[in-house]
């Protein structure tokens, strides 16, 4: 069941990566549309400018030529006919020719090279206006003259070399305008090539994540319904597990117990009669030395040096040894007493708790002229003794652990953090090399300078009562600097919690 498992796992991964992947590529489609559509719209707005300015220009020379066609018109009317009407039509031709003229100057400021034909247009109009004003009063001869070589008039000259360079303008500015329709049309076409790209891109996307999220969904579907299968029978798992480590702990602390009270019989035994011969010993001695005084004969050096010095050297180790062998099984067996206690929740003051331990330790703490500073703590529901013990421990150790030469100082704080509490037991003592942060919660091993009793049992009782209060102890320390154990509890302890 796990491969498949993990197997799913991988593949929902590799799904939403590539759905992710999908839709940003989606996004930045939808981005470029926006971006293209944005430039496009800014072109087309330049190019219909450009277009109207073009169309300006061609209006406003159109209405320069009908204005140059309207005085010519109106000059020959009145050469002709002598007709004063036709003087004023000429005036108000005029007066439209320099307005026109003076309009398209302004529209194509920006052509250098339109800009040098106005300018000759505007001299046409100059040289015409005067040619007109110096032919407007002839009579008889001149007039018959003037009329009989008007094809060469200058007025006519001049009106045709305005047509002329009217009609250039006007075929550049033709040019221009197809020129800019052309790039509204390519600009147009871009612009729906990149739309119609996009929207295909966009389909191919939203198809794409679309059957990606149904895959994903069918996935999901028959995992949660494989869980929930497996959820069915979880719970009835557990309790056959825990059942067993139940059962598996109570063995242990059965065999503790017994192999604990088998050793202690033979121990009693070793001990009574290492008893029997220091008391032998004695008389031995006594006879040795009324002898001495009665004038008997003293046994040899080596006897007497066997007597008095190894056979008690011999004793007091077979003693010493006797003695530690008893400390360890009265530990083991306390242990074995505590994994077998039942644990009784109550609700727990943990600052008065801790003041309590401060109370008892209060003699020790003014002989070493240690300072201990208890904080705020917070409110546990748990077992009294069990965390009276690991607390005493940890206090007791900070106290016994003080690094000579330094005022000692020990502060036990605590609070709460992510719906668990803890209290942290901090001091400024020996502290311990970070090769035995592990080490120091083993069974009868312990670190550094061998200088305190002990017999590595106090961290090793103190983390597995821990354990059985649902919680842990951790360690932060720096060799020379200082240590700090922080007991972590839950706030609210229940039997179910209680760690195999």
């Amino acid at each position: 069941m796990e491969a498949p498992r993990l197997s799913s796992l991988g593949r929902d991964s590799r799904a939403s990566r590539l759905i992710i992947s999908l839709l940003v590529l989606g996004f930045a489609a939808l981005l470029l549309a926006a971006a293209v559509a944005f430039y496009v719209q800014r072109q087309n707005e330049t190019d219909a400018a450009q277009v109207a300015h073009t169309l300006a220009v061609e209006a406003s020379l159109g209405g320069y030529a009908s204005a140059m066609e309207r005085m010519e018109t109106a000059r020959r009317g009145l050469i002709l006919t002598q007709n004063p009407a036709f003087a004023t039509i000429m005036d108000e031709a005029e007066k439209r020719s320099r307005a026109q003229l003076a309009s398209l100057a302004a529209l194509i400021a920006d052509n250098p090279e339109q800009r040098a034909r106005v300018a000759e247009l505007q001299g046409h109009l100059d040289v015409y206006g005067r040619h007109y004003r110096r032919t407007l009063g002839l009579r008889g001869a001149d007039r018959d003259t003037l009329l009989a070589g008007f094809a060469t008039d200058r007025g006519v000259i001049e009106v045709r070399a305005s047509r002329a360079i009217v009609e250039a303008m006007l075929a550049d500015e033709l040019a221009l305008l197809r020129e800019r329709e052309a790039r509204q049309k390519r600009t147009q076409m871009w612009f729906y090539a990149t739309l119609l790209t996009a929207g295909l891109l966009i389909i191919l996307v939203a198809a794409a994540t679309l059957l990606l999220i149904r895959r994903t969904l069918v996935d999901l579907r028959s995992s949660r319904a494989e869980l929930h299968r497996l959820n069915e029978n979880l719970e009835e798992v557990v309790d056959a597990r825990t059942g067993e480590l139940k059962r598996a702990n109570a063995e242990i602390q059965r065999f503790a117990y017994i192999v604990s009270h088998d050793l202690r019989s033979p121990l009693v035994n070793v001990m009574g009669f290492t008893a029997e011969l220091e008391t032998a010993r004695q008389s031995i001695t006594s006879y040795l030395a009324k002898g001495e005084a009665d004038g008997w004969q003293a046994p040899d050096a080596t006897t007497r040096l066997a007597i008095e010095e190894d056979l008690p050297e011999s004793i007091g180790f077979i003693r010493t040894s006797t003695q530690k062998m008893d400390r360890l099984i009265n530990a083991i067996l306390n242990l074995s007493r505590q994994g077998r206690r039942t644990l009784a929740p109550e609700r727990l003051d943990l600052a008065a708790l801790v003041q309590g331990i401060v109370a008892t330790l209060q003699h020790r703490i003014d002989e070493t002229g240690t300072d201990v500073v208890v904080g705020d703590l917070p409110l546990i529901v748990n077992d009294r003794l069990a965390v009276e013990q690991i607390l005493s421990n940890l206090i007791e150790n900070a106290l016994k652990y003080l690094q000579p030469g330094r005022p000692g100082v020990i502060t036990v704080a605590g609070g709460t953090d992510l719906g668990r509490a803890f209290v942290a037991v901090t001091d400024n003592g020996r502290g311990i090399e970070p090769r035995d942060h592990d080490r120091v919660f083993d069974l009868f091993r312990r670190s550094g300078v061998q200088d305190q009793q002990g017999e590595g049992i106090g961290l090793a009782h103190a983390r597995a009562l821990a354990y059985r209060l649902g919680g842990t102890i951790e360690l932060q320390s720096e060799l020379g600097v200082g240590s700090t154990f922080r007991l972590v509890l839950p706030i609210e302890w229940r039997s179910g919690e209680e760690h195999a």
